[in-house]
């Protein structure tokens, strides 16, 4: 995918002939009665540890964890049992860190939600805190953490233009500023060289990019290709000898393909690897022997394809250590590369982080992520795929309660948020907090998501209220055919995109659902395109494409926005949304709220003052999820926690 549309589609962060097929081994769920209600908290709280993270020389671990419900930064030296907390912040948890130097490190915090990213520098023992980035309502960019450069690294900011990125040094010791490069205008990705110069950039006008290359930094930029914003050429990082580029490219082909890439000349000169059915994500490489290391594409689990033995080894000897249940990823290693962290993670675990010393051969569990939720008792995630009645090929996920025949069952529909996403296997609290309550749980990749090649996207294109939500309503169609939904018990529950998909579910296919949950999701698709964050400006157009023109396709989004058809709600409807949301403005929650109380109708509306684009404060999660606990039970009539 484009990075340029990368940056579009975290805005928001079923059905005739399903063939299913369990992604898990014969003996999982072995539970056979139906498992206790385990408490709402134990799925949401945060977890006990999280985002671990050596240091460049491996002798330090750091890593997160809550302190008064956020998630501080802590550091411990391996081998000594000391660990030292690094920040202490109270009103919002770390959104990120990495370490700079075995003596500093930096983490990103916004205010309230706002998404408007500060960055901070402190040193390991918690002293010296600086913030290098103390501008009001500006958004900063991690460009180039310039990991061979004790002091400066480069960050992009829209400190000038609201709509623009530029690039900056920065010294994180000082907190000095240099401008690196100016914005000419549109541009939405800079990239860097191995030695950490600025070399290329995307330009966009909303509908063209424009890949713009230089020699050196003392070069002014030149045009070497130019592209429709549905074909792209995704440079994700330079060769080792800095004259060429490894890239995604889906450019004259269906399916993005992981190519080489001549970016002096923009001609592709080499096919790495592509996949027949889905898009190729991404390549890793050594930083230190120089070798590319590994290829990343997702079908209906995340898969990978060694290019490197040694990495492969590494891989295996770690594998065949913690077994076949589980995901495994290298999430962290040292500059020498003898030392990694690694994480493990399933459909039914949180999963466990390890240390992994190669010398020694010695894997060391550090600890569980969530060690109060027992597997056993969860339910695995079954990957599924359909042919719809207009005979196009959709993949998604059903999860089934464990101890429960598959007959007749309550259920909640949860499409995704993006739309330009798509859901995934692996560990869903959501999900299996739903499964919990005795609800089965159907997520689906409908058209226009994306992985599945630029045909299947593009089918979404002014689709929404329309075949994509078709989709999930012939979803909700066959489990009522097979038996596993109870028509009168069906529930519709998603955020951002997914909201909208609730909201247009209840309004254009009402006798389909017994109730809904709205969760920051768009109502009016002519106000939502009017309050979007200055920085998605530049973009609009490829938005009119992709969604519809207010002007040109009015009638369109008319008929597309649920707020225009409230008089077709007949069902109970909850809808929770954050007073700071920059995505999905909050007049979209309440311009539907108050139709709705206009007619008489009763919704319930949860509104947090300190959230944004979804919770993530812990209590706030606690609230929206106990609350929509209750609310479902009371409808469709699933299992509630009596003591908490």
């Amino acid at each position: 995918m484009d990075k340029v549309m990368r940056k579009i589609y975290y805005i928001f962060g079923l059905l005739s002939g399903f063939s299913i097929f369990l992604a898990c081994n014969s003996d999982q769920n072995k539970i056979v009665k139906q498992p206790r209600v385990i408490p709402m908290k134990d799925f949401f709280r945060n977890p006990e540890n999280a985002s671990f993270m050596l240091s460049p020389s491996g002798d330090y671990i750091a890593f997160t964890k809550p302190v008064n419900q956020r998630m501080n930064v802590f550091v411990t030296k391996i081998g000594s049992g000391d660990t030292t907390q690094v920040t202490a912040i109270k009103d919002r948890d770390v959104a990120g860190y990495f370490w700079k130097t075995d003596k500093r490190i930096i983490y990103a915090k916004d205010n309230g939600g706002d998404e408007n990213f500060h960055l901070f520098a402190v040193d390991t023992d918690g002293k010296n805190g600086k913030e290098l980035t103390p501008f009001a309502k500006v958004n900063t960019q991690v460009i180039d953490d310039l990991r061979d450069n004790d002091s400066m690294m480069l960050i992009g900011m829209n400190k000038e233009n609201p709509e623009l990125f530029d690039v900056y040094r920065l010294n994180v010791n000082t907190g000095d500023l240099k401008l690196a490069a100016k914005n000419p205008g549109g541009v939405a990705d800079w990239i860097t060289d191995h030695d950490g110069k600025i070399r290329a950039a995307v330009q966009s006008d909303g509908v063209n990019n424009v890949l713009l290359y230089r020699d050196d930094e003392k070069q002014n930029f030149k045009q070497v290709l130019r592209t429709n914003f549905k074909e792209s050429v995704n440079p994700l990082f330079f060769s080792f000898d800095n004259k060429y580029v490894y890239a995604c490219s889906n450019l004259k082909r269906d399916k993005a393909a992981l190519i080489k890439f001549d970016i002096a000349n923009g001609k592709e000169l080499e096919i790495l690897f592509e996949h027949p059915e889905v898009d190729v994500e991404d390549l890793n490489y050594s930083r230190k022997r120089k070798v590319l290391t590994q290829i990343m594409y997702e079908t209906a689990k995340p898969e990978k394809k060694f290019l490197d033995e040694e990495t492969e080894e590494i891989y295996n000897k770690v594998k065949e250590k913690l077994g076949e249940d589980y995901e495994i990823y290298f999430t962290s290693e040292n500059k020498n590369e003898d030392k990694f962290i690694i994480r493990t993670i399933s459909d039914r675990s949180l999963g466990a982080t390890y240390f992994y010393d190669v010398k020694q051969d010695k894997l060391t569990k550090i600890g569980d992520r969530a060690p109060w939720l027992n597997e056993t008792e969860l339910a695995v995630m079954k990957p599924v795929s359909y042919q719809t009645k207009d005979g196009l090929t959709v993949n998604g996920y059903l999860t089934l309660p464990v101890g429960i025949e598959a007959k007749n069952l309550p259920v909640v529909i949860n499409p995704h948020g993006g739309p330009w996403a798509r859901d995934s296997w692996g560990w869903n609290p959501e999900v299996q907090f739903l499964v919990n309550r005795g609800y089965a749980v159907l997520q689906i990749n409908f058209r226009g998501s994306t992985g599945y090649g630029r045909k299947f996207w593009e089918s979404g294109f002014k689709q929404w209220g329309k075949t994509m939500q078709n989709d999930i309503s012939e979803g909700v169609e066959w489990l009522i055919k097979e038996g596993i939904a109870d028509p009168k018990k069906v529930a519709i529950y998603g955020g951002s995109y997914g909201g909208y998909a609730t909201l247009a579910g209840i309004t254009f296919t009402p006798d389909l659902y017994a109730c809904a949950v709205d969760y920051v999701g768009v109502s009016n698709l002519f106000t939502f395109m009017g309050t979007v964050p200055p920085y998605w400006k530049p973009f609009m157009e490829m938005m009119y494409e992709m969604v519809g023109d207010p002007k040109k396709d009015s009638v369109l989004l008319h008929n597309a926005s649920p707020v225009f058809y409230v008089d077709k709600i007949k069902v109970p409807l909850f809808i929770a949304q954050g007073a700071n949301d920059p995505r999905v403005n909050k007049a979209e929650s309440d311009q539907i709220v108050e139709a709705l109380k206009k007619r008489g109708v009763k919704v319930e509306y949860m509104v947090k003052e300190n959230e944004g684009h979804g919770f993530y404060n812990e209590e706030n999660q606690f609230d929206f999820y106990g609350t929509m606990e209750k609310f479902l039970a009371k409808h469709l009539g699933g299992r509630v926690e009596t003591s908490k």
